[in-house]
């Protein structure tokens, strides 16, 4: 029997602004869950000070 992963949530990244999708491992954090990745969770911080 193939598990097919329909109707999960979505967000945005707020680095990169590609779309991901909720993770078994975020369950209980989902929504304080900002970034997509560790590296754009480790970039935040560099695209902010490029915008002001």
């Amino acid at each position: 029997m193939a598990h097919h992963k329909q109707h999960l949530p979505v967000k945005t990244c707020a680095v990169c602004g590609r779309p991901f999708t909720w993770r078994k491992k975020w369950e209980r954090v989902w929504p304080s869950v900002r970034y997509c990745s560790e590296r754009c969770r480790r970039q935040r911080n560099t695209v902010r000070d490029s915008n002001e």
